[in-house]
């Protein structure tokens, strides 16, 4: 079976090539994402393997179905990315990773939160400059703190057993709660986890129903002076409304490893560039802003898994048999 795939970075090959040694794919790398621009350029090919930035409208999906295209591989777990009524329509197979190592992101998230605290980012820099004042460096004790987990998944609970460690107070909200860990944390609506928490972390997908998630009318809820952090998805957080809280000082940090707008930014070398999104050039300038470039997914444990989870869906929906770890979205 030959393989597209979408969005390719050298880590991306050095990972799925070891793995595919197991499977024998023949797979075709192209470092560009999918979108109208290239999908014509898929032929021979049974499978389409894509990620977070990749676009499969309705009429991607429709010209990938007319080249014989028959899977949809992501190797990421959100799919909003994706058009599923099209790919229903055309009979074509999706399938995910929805649970790689839900530790990666978890413990990234607290890398964030700490770095913003304490703010290790400065210091560093400033001790290189053999700067050794601790002026404009304070931070507080996470423990005691009051820690709103929205979205209580694998890593949402990943981030809350760190959190605990920290001896932190967890509120939790979840359309669907687990009713293991209700037994260990207080879940709670949304407007009393925002209304009490002193840091908000998301851990939730990106739904119709949840998009900007984080906007004016949530903001004004919330402490003043409250931590965001969002390693999930960026259309979770409407950006203008989130620059206007910073300027008001309603937010007191925000630390993000997604953007809304990210598919033109991230996992590129743009430092020759002159970047024209003055959002994330507005949010780059607040000294309470930590940004990351998607990254908390990024260990070995995670892109092994990726590859692996990835390449044994598309060699079981070969043999039209169902993944057993990572169910179909369409099939």
């Amino acid at each position: 079976m030959k393989i597209f795939f979408f969005s390719a970075k050298p880590y991306d090959k050095l990972f799925f090539d070891r793995v595919n040694q197991n499977y024998g794919f023949d797979i075709e790398y192209h470092e560009t994402h999918l979108g109208p621009h290239i999908v014509n350029a898929v032929e021979n090919a049974e499978a389409v393997c894509v990620f977070v930035n990749d676009k499969l409208s309705a009429e991607v999906i429709e010209v990938l179905a007319s080249r014989g295209v028959k899977i949809i591989a992501l190797r990421c777990a959100g799919f909003n990315n994706v058009n599923l009524e099209a790919a229903k329509k055309f009979n074509m197979a999706v399938c995910r990773v929805p649970s790689y190592s839900p530790e990666a992101v978890a413990e990234h998230t607290v890398a964030m939160l700490l770095t913003i605290n304490r703010k290790t980012h400065k210091a560093y820099n400033r001790v290189r400059e053999q700067n050794f004042s601790l002026n404009g460096l304070l931070g507080y004790n996470l423990n005691g703190k009051t820690i709103g987990v929205i979205g209580t998944g694998k890593i949402g609970k990943a981030f809350i057993k760190i959190m605990r460690g920290f001896g932190c107070r967890i509120l939790a909200h979840d359309v669907f709660p687990d009713s293991t860990l209700a037994q260990e944390i207080n879940y709670c609506s949304l407007e009393e986890v925002l209304r009490a928490s002193d840091i908000i972390s998301l851990h939730c997908p990106l739904t119709k129903e949840n998009h900007y998630l984080i906007n004016k009318q949530t903001l004004v809820l919330m402490k003043q002076g409250v931590t965001i952090i969002n390693t999930s998805r960026g259309g979770l957080i409407n950006t203008v409304d989130i620059i206007e809280a910073l300027k008001t000082k309603k937010v007191g940090a925000l630390c993000i490893d997604v953007y809304e707008q990210e598919e033109k930014l991230f996992f590129r070398d743009l430092s020759a560039n002159i970047i024209d999104d003055d959002n994330i050039q507005r949010l780059m300038s607040f000294p309470n802003v930590l940004i990351t470039a998607h990254q908390a997914f990024f260990t070995e444990e995670a892109l092994s898994e990726i590859a692996q989870v990835t390449l044994n869906n598309i060699s079981l929906l070969q043999q039209n048999k169902m993944p057993k770890d990572s169910p179909t979205l369409l099939s």
